[in-house]
């Protein structure tokens, strides 16, 4: 396994200085945030351009490729987390084209898997949302396979606020709509975060049983239930009010329970911190401080 970062929170600092400060605080990987460049994404950590993927040579996708290995760091993955299925047919096109345009930076700069969501249609139940997926996702997944790019789905079900009620902005949360995913699918992967099982009371250790043999990339976030919160709203809020984004170590994931599961299923890839944790964000300081307090939590595990 390889420990890192994605790069997200970093949205003014420049992919070089991001991996300069991640080799020297001890991370070997990162997972490169590919937003388009003139942002357009207005939620958390979120925007974030890294690799200008529009017109992208292969000649600079080396380039770039080369800079982050002179500093001793792979790279995990290239990330970009738009809705593919959103309800707006022109605002779907957009980020289509887009997404292919980083399956195409990926292919160029040699980089293995791009990370992304399924998306959904929040008025539409998990079916109809489906029904859409089949029509969109054949052209994208044949494009990744033609870039030698494997797309990796995260299991989040983007539902935070009322922007998202009451169905969410990604589908592939669940077990259900996952053994769905790779029958039709069989050559994607998942990017696996535990976080989101907690809100979803999922059972993480027969999850990674189920699936660890689907994990193309792994995020470590951490999830803290604000008990009060849930008592005042109740799970039909869905977790509007009482989940909250934690550095692993610091909310309720069991990081023994995680990593003991991810080696059963023989897993061996990168495990790649994703910081959403408002305590440790409002400076790169303390962005830096968050990242430094999660190596410390996972270090232990990750050889």
């Amino acid at each position: 396994m390889k420990l890192g970062i994605l790069t997200a929170p970093f949205p003014d600092t420049p992919l070089d200085e991001v991996a300069r400060w991640a080799a020297g605080a001890g991370f070997e990987t990162l997972e490169i945030a590919c937003w388009p460049q003139g942002g357009g994404e207005a939620r958390r950590y979120a925007g974030t351009s890294h690799v200008a993927v529009d017109g992208l040579t292969r000649d600079r996708a080396q380039e770039i490729a080369g800079r982050v290995a002179q500093h001793g760091l792979s790279i995990a993955a290239l990330g970009y987390y738009p809705n593919p299925l959103h309800p707006d047919a022109a605002h779907r096109a957009e980020v289509i084209a887009h997404l292919k345009k980083v399956i195409t930076a990926a292919g160029l700069m040699g980089v293995g898997v791009v990370n992304t969501f399924v998306g959904g249609d929040r008025a539409l139940t998990q079916d109809e949302n489906w029904t859409r997926a089949q029509a969109i996702f054949p052209d994208i997944l044949r494009h990744a396979a033609d870039s030698g790019v494997r797309l990796a789905f995260e299991n989040c079900p983007m539902i935070f606020s009322r922007d998202e009620w009451p169905g969410g902005h990604n589908i592939a949360y669940n077990p259900a709509i996952w053994r769905r995913i790779l029958a039709e699918w069989p050559g994607v992967g998942m990017n696996f975060d535990p976080s989101h099982l907690v809100l979803q009371m999922i059972d993480m250790g027969r999850f990674i049983a189920e699936f660890g043999g689907h994990f193309a990339h792994v995020h470590a976030k951490d999830l803290m239930i604000d008990r009060d919160g849930l008592y005042e709203r109740g799970i039909l809020s869905a977790g509007m009010g009482w989940q909250v984004p934690r550095m692993p170590g610091l909310g309720d994931v069991d990081w023994a329970l995680f990593f003991s599961a991810l080696y059963r299923a023989g897993y061996d890839g990168p495990v790649v911190i994703e910081h959403e944790d408002r305590v440790f964000e409002g400076t790169d300081d303390k962005v830096k401080r968050g990242f430094a307090l999660a190596r410390d939590v996972l270090r232990p595990f990750v050889k």
